[in-house]
């Protein structure tokens, strides 16, 4: 009980610092572009009720939740083939250099070209983007799987989806976590981005709305929003993460205190 109050302590401590530094640093302020904090507090009820929430978070959440979703699953399938052959991995590597080394919002005009202005753009540009992260660290753990375990599973005759399973993505797991966490925090950004081409609603396209009409006070309620969102996103990930990767956890817990 101490320790999680401990731990609870740690959590809010910086943010708590950073509110109130913001509000001393912001209190009598004048100027139009930076608000009071107690002012954009007022705001925040007034802006976001239910029904903005439904029109422009929810809309935002389910396309970052595809886009998401499409690169964990193209970059885990292509990392594990790329990570498992070497003569795929010399064939493809130059390829996927180049294709990394472009920014994902560069490649928005493009793919409106293809993918029209609707869902399906923002989608593909938050995909784009989250893909690399995922791809790259399945790479890795997958060419970094034991030696030892490989052999020992051919000696035992595990093959096939069950050898794939049961040592290679789950020796990978800590990896492809790894590269699913940089990818979430990439996601919200293009998620951002890709709202402020030709949108009608979203969080992106809802800010630049509020900045364009000179709202400012509402323009800083959305970047709120958005920090929360990331926070919400973050506390999901790091308990899908700890039940997926307890054995992983424990393991390491086991090791520093045997050392």
């Amino acid at each position: 009980m101490r320790r999680t109050l401990l731990r609870l302590l740690f959590a809010v401590a910086l943010p708590a610092v950073l509110i109130a530094l913001w509000w001393l640093a912001s209190d009598g302020s004048t100027n139009v572009y930076w608000p009071p904090l107690r002012t954009i507090l007022k705001t925040f009820p007034d802006v976001w009720t239910g029904d903005r929430l439904k029109t422009d978070v929810l809309p935002s959440v389910l396309r970052l939740a595809a886009g998401y979703a499409t690169a964990a699953v193209v970059g885990v399938a292509l990392g594990t083939v790329i990570g498992s052959y070497r003569r795929v991995r010399a064939v493809c590597e130059p390829v996927l250099e180049f294709l990394r080394a472009v920014p994902p919002p560069v490649l928005v005009p493009v793919i409106m070209l293809f993918a029209g202005i609707g869902d399906t753009m923002k989608i593909v540009v938050i995909a784009s983007g989250c893909v690399w992260p995922v791809l790259l660290n399945t790479v890795e753990g997958v060419r970094a799987v034991d030696p030892v375990m490989k052999e020992t599973a051919l000696s035992y005759g595990v093959t096939g989806v069950a050898r794939l399973r049961t040592l290679v993505l789950r020796s990978a797991s800590p990896q492809i976590f790894a590269g699913l966490r940089q990818a979430l925090s990439i996601g919200i950004i293009l998620m951002v981005i890709s709202e402020m081409f030709a949108a009608t609603d979203g969080l992106g396209f809802t800010i630049v709305q509020f900045q364009r009409s000179f709202a400012i006070p509402d323009m800083w309620t959305g970047i709120l929003v958005l920090g929360i969102l990331g926070f919400l996103l973050s506390v999901v990930f790091q308990v899908v993460e700890r039940r997926v990767l307890g054995w992983y956890h424990g393991l390491r817990a086991a090791s520093r205190r045997s050392s």
